[in-house]
């Protein structure tokens, strides 16, 4: 039957056509779930601009703790504009047995930087992360220690304290202390540590709320600018 055959041959030519297209698809959508990662920015903050930062910021603030982290909230925003939150917040932070306020002025995916510290001194466990961590000291003293070591690490105004990816300390602030600190790596793997204290401690559901509600925000906000 000759119209049997050429249908049995138009066929077999849509599906031998069809097998290339679909495989060009497959690779299309493949390139495209690849790329547009890449092209996102993953890290926008740099830790030695941060510590420049710091370091510029305290003689200006002249001793003044208030003052030093206004100028450093000052230069974050003018170095990194609309990476830091407009209006940020002051809330507790109670993480490792330590207690104190921060400042949340940038958080994302990757990355988060606030001003930490207690007006009074505080002490507990740094937490260890799948991130690496860097404490700018502004104002005060910090203390740490390693689970290996009998000797005790004094960082002073100006100072940076690298703790880092999958490192655990014990630290102390002996009295008031301030800094700015910058997270980077899996930030979401960071929340339990900060939040499990309000939820079986302190059970200050306040602090809970406004921890997830700024930090959330933050994150989405940057999520839509591409920003992971």
């Amino acid at each position: 039957d000759h119209a049997g055959a050429a249908r049995a041959i138009k066929t077999n030519g849509r599906e031998t056509m069809g097998v290339p297209t679909t495989a060009a698809i497959v690779i299309a959508v493949i390139a495209v779930v690849l790329a547009v990662p890449l092209s996102i920015p993953k890290h926008v903050f740099s830790e030695k601009v941060l510590a420049d930062i710091a370091r510029k910021a305290i003689p200006k603030g002249k001793g003044n703790a208030t003052l030093i982290v206004q100028e450093v909230v000052a230069s974050l925003r003018k170095e990194y504009g609309p990476w830091i939150i407009e209006q940020p917040e002051w809330m507790f932070n109670n993480a490792g047995g330590a207690m104190g306020t921060m400042l949340v002025l940038h958080a994302s995916l990757s990355e988060y930087i606030i001003i930490f510290g207690s007006a009074i001194g505080t002490e507990g466990h740094t937490g260890r992360f799948l991130a690496d961590d860097w404490f700018h000291i502004l104002y005060g003293e910090q203390w740490a220690y390693k689970h290996d070591t009998m000797k005790k690490e004094i960082y002073r105004p100006g100072d940076q304290h690298h703790l880092k990816f999958g490192e655990a300390k014990g630290y102390r602030m002996p009295d008031e202390c301030w800094a700015l600190e910058y997270a980077r790596g899996n930030i979401v793997s960071m929340f339990p540590f900060g939040v499990f204290d309000g939820f079986f401690s302190t059970i200050d559901f306040k602090t809970l709320y406004d921890t997830a509600r700024v930090s959330g925000t933050s994150m989405l906000v940057n999520l839509l600018k591409g920003k992971i």
